[in-house]
């Protein structure tokens, strides 16, 4: 009878041994997986970043060879308050203008990878733009993905240095903040925060409703797995580690403050970022707001589909809206 108890007790701890190793390797292989996505080679390749712009928007070559050749696509540093050194690409528009847009690139990208955006802004709609490299990707330092949560704070810095680049002598910019996926989870996030008197309006392009939520959506979809016990040991492990967890990183809570004019863009087939995030969002918005459902285009793809229609909602929008706040009989903030 002892000796069976005593089997019992070793066969029992065996098991809870490998059972808190499987739990730990899993948590921590998560957290590498989605925060660290393995030192993040597409976001730092920028020559590999150029290729597939052009492979996919052949017109942006000739443009950006000729903004290269007359030294119009700069390279701006800053320092971030915990001394990470972040970058940005910057281009002034073709004629003397306070209009200004700051697009946020997503998942795995760079500034690069934002570059038909930029297209649209400064080529179509004559504006100054500002692309920053959140933190570990481009030529930004970093040591994770920050999924647009602690982004927001880096990118507000952001919207006051493109100001300052941008704003004609004795005035400010006139600024629309537009992201892209995670670019517009922190376009979101931003929104939520007190606002620099020259920022009018907001596009978020397929936004998630909050890192737990997507995550738990990937986890079901690639592998098939519950968010529990995973998802809480990974966002535990984070907020260790890194300072936040991923229920706390919520573009949905943080629009429910924002009170400035947004725009929401969403293909109705995207299935990486359900569409019904990007309605949650909507419906969490107060105020000036607008909605685009994008038929057919899947994640991030609504400007490679419809790259006219695009441009034309966005320009329609902003016209409308990026205009001084006395002009615009805003709610206050």
């Amino acid at each position: 009878m002892h000796k069976e108890k005593n089997k019992f007790k070793r066969i029992f701890w065996t098991v809870l041994t490998l059972l808190v190793l499987t739990l730990t390797g899993s948590t921590l292989y998560l957290q590498w997986y989605a925060l660290e996505a393995g030192g993040n080679e597409r976001g730092k390749n920028l020559e590999m970043s150029y290729a597939f712009m052009y492979e996919h928007y052949p017109f942006l070559s000739h443009w950006v060879d000729s903004l290269q050749r007359e030294n119009a696509l700069r390279d701006t540093f800053i320092l971030a308050e915990d001394g990470v050194r972040l970058h940005a690409l910057y281009l002034y528009a073709d004629t003397l203008t306070a209009h200004t847009a700051v697009a946020v690139h997503g998942y795995t990208d760079n500034a690069v990878r934002m570059l038909h955006i930029a297209y649209l802004y400064n080529h179509d709609l004559h504006y100054n733009v500002l692309l920053p490299d959140l933190r570990f990707a481009g030529q930004s330092e970093g040591d994770h993905i920050q999924m647009g949560w602690k982004d927001r704070l880096d990118v507000l810095r952001w919207m006051e240095v493109a100001n300052e680049l941008f704003a004609p002598e004795g005035s400010q910019t006139r600024m629309v903040v537009h992201g892209i996926s995670m670019g517009a989870a922190t376009t979101l996030c931003v929104s939520g925060e007190p606002q620099p008197p020259f920022v009018n309006c907001f596009v978020e392009d397929c936004g998630y409703t909050s890192v737990w939520d997507e995550y738990a959506g990937e986890l079901k979809n690639q592998f098939g797995l519950p968010a529990f016990p995973l998802l809480h040991l990974a966002s535990w492990a984070t907020r260790l580690r890194y300072g936040w967890d991923f229920r706390e990183a919520s573009p949905l809570e943080q629009v429910k403050k924002c009170r400035l004019p947004m725009l929401f863009i969403h293909g109705t087939e995207d299935t990486f970022v359900p569409t019904w995030m990007g309605d949650s969002l909507y419906a969490a918005k107060k105020g000036i707001k607008e909605l685009w459902h994008v038929e057919g285009a899947t994640h991030a793809d609504s400007y490679l589909k419809y790259a006219k229609e695009y441009t034309e909602i966005v320009k329609s929008f902003v016209e409308r809206y990026n205009i001084p706040k006395d002009m615009n009989n805003l709610p206050s903030q």
